[in-house]
């Protein structure tokens, strides 16, 4: 046999045999030729790692990883020789990464687990040098003086990043980080460097008693409070960070089973003790700024919680801590004395949370919870002692406050004897403050459950009143209130208190609110939850939506996250975007529709021209401020009202990008304007609609633009969750085939992505559809499965975890319509090819001879190939198939295929000679036997004597080669020459 004419496991044969004689050039050359050989055997990944033992005796380290890397694209044997090569390479950590999915796939592999501990030394001595190096230079480049300002920047930068590991973190500390970092701070004028030098500590404090311990004696607690003390954000935030890595160290001391020493232990508490403490008399200090006031707050509500075992709750209580946040609560800006304390527009918000916290924890015992409300009793009472008007307005300012914490304390506080009297009188007063203040305090007390009798029966004509006031921010207030009546569905307040025309003119002095720089922040919050309401209105819809500045003063106001005004600002966008169904309500706008039944005699107008408001509203950036909003969203889950709200704000923000999605030419701005990451979040975290509303974009997005382009890095595999929980039989047929079809581009990206995919449970979700009765439904499930067996691993796995998928196939291939009927054709096919257990079951099924006989007669050619695959497959998986598959026309079939000249897809032929060479070698010897007395048969009917004697000779040297007992392989090939006439 001349070398042209080798197949490649012959070559292979060679080179094995150089090998182990030790010609390992030789071997190597024969390996290539292996390679070289176009005919695929399905041994190719055999001949890589061959080749790749033979470079490796031949030290050509590169070349072995390279030709392990083509091994390991089909199937994981050559990792052994590639960790050799890495090692030598001194590509370590590649090396130690090998040894471990060595180790993870053999566990009682011995010789592995060694190399893999040496690797293991290796890399770790390597991670602490590199560290060392790494810290040192950046300790240099971060505090040297002479360096630009940049420079400095980017090295405290790098350091930080370095303090997040462990070994980084030790390098730090060893060499002073943290005394060179107190002593820069103090000289320092950079905020940025400033504010990564403060996080280093904290990072430095992260999980680590020693080092915190060290901090706290060297740097001590004074050193946070006075940095935090500050108006910039960025340097609070950081200072904040400082401190709350110290606590969760401490706190962590305290919840540790193990912890064996007790004077540890004693010193933990003590220094959870005292920051508590100082934290709690620094709630009032008036020498602090409004950011750092907030900042302590909420220090105090993240971890009031957690230091059960001081029963920290309970003492904050003890120590007037109750009477210190009313004091804050009760903060006006409208007030300029100097006896105020410093607090920011969040301030009110936030002290209603940590009221909310100290309540929720002391409520578990009744002495404690009325210790509470003594608390807030007391702070009241001394304020009503005193005869000034200011005390009294403060006092409704706290009630406010309180309402929108412990509800139910601030419920029995607002009707309270003498208390709501004293509301109602301040609302019916000329002074506009106090008018103000008694509005906002009506407003937020309706919104809660309950006891709101009382407001109802007095309140309403004083608010009918103040509609007509000719100061905006009290109309605009007089409205919330009368709305939030309107809502309590009692007669009394459902009457019609707007005269025509009002309606527009309420919404023209909201927008003039808005718009107007020089009014104060409240009344522009006021206007925004004014327009929440009256944009149910068309008119005021379309008039809103042509007034640019309004736009963008609402889009501005939305990015800032303000909790305090953020649900009427979404609330704002979703009623500009029809972003609800017909006849469907967001169950937190009940209260805005009901307002809209009883005042404007309409139902929410879901007009037809939303669409241009869709776009002017795109363009004007509201998906940037929805991205931004997304982002900075904050969740309290131990406030279970609030994080209600946050949720069902997350739903509104799905709501508002989903509305937008629904226009075609708008999905690429969406992806442009970092929509993709937002979505995503929301899809993953939020109120149950909101997380479809979420999901449905991202589908809408993988429809209509290429994967890689909408979902950009990492995103590409986390949108696979979300967007495989929408396939379900509850959902129409419609939104399951888009999902499905999403998928399908999702999977057509690369193995990992169907990888991905199927690991979610894509295939559970599939045959929950196997008995619909929608063609499209049905197509799209083939079509998603077919490109999911693309990847060999899926299509390996997808059998072994149910063999009823074998004939779920097998059912799909009996559908009438053709393109179901291919794709399930081409799924099974791709089954057999990887999976001999779904050989197995393709053969013990009664199916598969006429599941073949319709491939090989198909029109389609290429259905036809993926019938000689098919026969292929089974052959080389199932000893008995050849056979079986001489004792059926199949062979016919074949041979007709093979001569056909009128076929044009050479494959086919060739293929078709190659699957009966694979018969005719495969078969036992007497299905042999009996194929050459039926072609004989043939040959004498046809009086084909050539092709008589071809057959004759061939018996004929079988039994010679069968008395030597050493049957050769080519025998068998020579017969399916013979058969195909070649």
């Amino acid at each position: 046999m001349t070398e042209s004419d080798m197949s490649a496991l012959q070559w292979n044969n060679k080179g094995v045999a150089e090998y182990e004689k030790g010609n390992f050039s030789k071997a190597l050359s024969h390996f290539t030729n292996a390679l070289k050989v176009e005919d695929d055997d399905g041994c190719k990944e055999i001949y890589y790692q061959n080749r790749a033992a033979a470079f490796l005796k031949l030290r050509k380290y590169e070349k072995v990883v390279e030709d392990c890397n083509s091994a390991l694209k089909l199937c994981n044997s050559a990792l052994r020789i590639r960790c050799k090569a890495l090692e030598a390479l001194e590509r370590f950590e590649e090396a130690y990464r090998d040894a471990e999915i060595i180790i993870s796939s053999d566990p009682n592999d011995e010789d592995s687990r060694r190399i893999a501990e040496r690797l293991r030394k290796i890399v770790q001595e390597r991670k602490e040098r590199s560290h060392s190096a790494k810290v040192l230079e950046m300790l240099d480049l971060a505090f040297d003086m002479n360096a630009s300002e940049k420079e400095r920047e980017i090295g405290m930068n790098n350091l930080l990043v370095l303090a997040r590991d462990q070994t980084g973190a030790e390098e730090i500390f060893k060499k002073e980080g943290v005394s060179k970092i107190v002593q820069l701070v103090k000289v320092e004028k950079n905020e940025g460097v400033i504010c990564s030098a403060i996080r280093i500590v904290g990072e430095l404090c992260g999980n680590n008693f020693n080092r915190t311990k060290f901090v706290m004696k060297r740097v001590g607690l004074s050193w946070c409070l006075e940095l935090m003390n500050n108006t910039s954000i960025e340097r609070v935030n950081a200072s904040q960070y400082c401190l709350q890595n110290i606590l969760n160290t401490y706190i962590d001391m305290n919840n540790k089973p193990d912890s064996n020493l007790n004077e540890d232990l004693c010193e933990a508490q003590k220094e959870i003790d005292t920051i508590m403490l100082c934290l709690s008399y620094s709630i009032t200090s008036r020498t602090i700024t409004g950011p750092a006031r907030d900042a302590i707050i909420e220090l105090i509500m993240r971890n009031i919680h957690c230091v059960t075992m001081l029963d920290w709750a309970k003492r904050f209580v003890e120590l007037r801590g109750v009477q210190r946040l009313m004091e804050v609560a009760s903060e006006m800006e409208e007030y300029n004395s100097e006896s105020l304390l410093y607090i920011t527009s969040s301030t009110r918000t936030i002290a209603s949370v940590c009221l909310a916290m100290v309540y929720k924890n002391v409520y578990k015992n009744c002495d404690d919870e009325k210790t509470f409300t003594n608390a807030v009793d007391e702070f009241i009472e001394d304020k009503l002692d005193l005869p000034d008007i200011q005390s009294k307005v403060r006092v409704v300012v706290a009630i406010t406050t309180l309402l929108f914490g412990p509800t139910d304390v601030g419920n029995a506080f607002v009707v309270k004897e003498g208390i709501l009297e004293m509301i109602l009188v301040m609302a019916g007063t000329d002074d506009v403050l106090q008018q103000k203040v008694a509005l906002e305090c009506i407003v937020a007390a309706v919104t809660r459950k309950g006891k709101i009798d009382a407001i109802i029966n007095q309140g309403v004509n004083i608010l009918k009143r103040l509609c007509q006031s000719k100061d905006d921010s009290i109309r605009v207030r007089a409205l919330l209130g009368l709305s939030k009546l309107g809502s309590s569905g009692d007669p009394n307040a459902t009457t019609e208190p707007f005269a025509d025309g009002v309606t527009k003119e309420l919404a023209e002095a909201c927008r003039r609110l808005l718009i107007n720089p020089t009014k104060e922040k409240d009344m522009r919050k006021l206007a925004i939850k004014g327009l929440s309401y009256l944009t149910f209105n068309a008119e005021v819809k379309a008039e809103l939506i042509e007034d640019q500045e309004a736009i963008h003063t609402i889009i501005e106001i939305a990015k800032t996250g303000d909790q305090s005004v953020l649900f009427g600002v979404l609330t704002t966008l979703v009623n500009l975007c029809n972003a609800y169904d017909n006849e469907e309500h967001i169950p937190e706008m009940i209260e805005f529709t009901k307002f809209v039944k009883y005042y404007f005699h309409k139902k929410p107008e879901l007009d037809d021209n939303f669409e241009d408001r869709l776009c002017a509203l795109a363009k004007a950036g509201v998906l940037i401020a929805m991205v931004s909003l997304t982002r900075s969203l904050k969740i309290w889950p131990v406030l279970e009202n609030l994080a209600k709200t946050n949720q069902n704000c997350k739903e509104l923000i799905a709501r508002v990008i989903n509305a937008i999605c629904n226009q075609l030419e708008l999905r690429e701005i969406v992806v442009q304007q970092g929509g993709t990451e937002a979505l995503l979040s929301l899809a993953l975290d939020g109120t149950v609609k909101g997380k479809k509303l979420a999901s449905r974009v991202l589908v809408h997005l993988g429809l209509t633009i290429r994967p890689e382009v909408a979902f950009p890095g990492h995103l590409i595999t986390e949108v696979v969750e979300p967007i495989v929980k929408l396939l379900n039989p509850e959902c129409s047929v419609y939104e399951n085939c888009q999902t499905l079809t999403a998928l399908c581009n999702l999977a057509k990206v690369d193995d990992n992505m169907r990888e991905h995919i199927f690991k979610e449970g894509v295939f559970q979700k599939i045959e929950g559809f196997r008995y619909e009765g929608d063609y499209f439904l049905r197509l799209a499930s083939a079509n998603l499965i077919n490109t999911l067996i693309l990847s060999r691993e899926v299509a390996i796995q997808y059998f072994e975890q149910d063999n009823s998928r074998v004939e779920y196939l097998m059912l799909l291939y009996k559908d009438e319509n053709q393109d179901i009927k291919f794709a399930a054709a081409a799924a099974l096919v791709k089954l057999t090819v990887a999976n001999k257990e779904a050989c197995k079951k393709v053969f013990d099924s009664n199916f598969w001879l006429e599941f073949l006989r319709s491939l090989l007669t198909n029109p389609s050619s290429n259905v036809q190939k993926m019938g000689i695959i098919f026969v292929l497959s089974m052959i080389r998986n199932i000893e008995d198939f050849a056979a079986k598959l001489i004792e059926t026309d199949v062979i016919d079939l074949l041979r007709s295929l093979s001569k056909n000249d009128t076929v044009q897809n050479k494959n086919i032929k060739e293929l078709t000679s190659i699957a009966l060479e694979a018969v005719a070698e495969r078969s036992n010897r007497e299905a042999f036997i009996i194929m050459i007395r039926w072609e004989r048969d043939v040959a004498c009917r046809s009086r084909d004597v050539g092709q008589l004697d071809r057959l004759n000779h061939l018996e004929k040297k079988l039994w010679v080669y069968e008395r030597a007992k050493n049957v050769p392989l080519n025998i068998y090939s020579e017969f399916g020459k013979i058969l195909t006439g070649r």
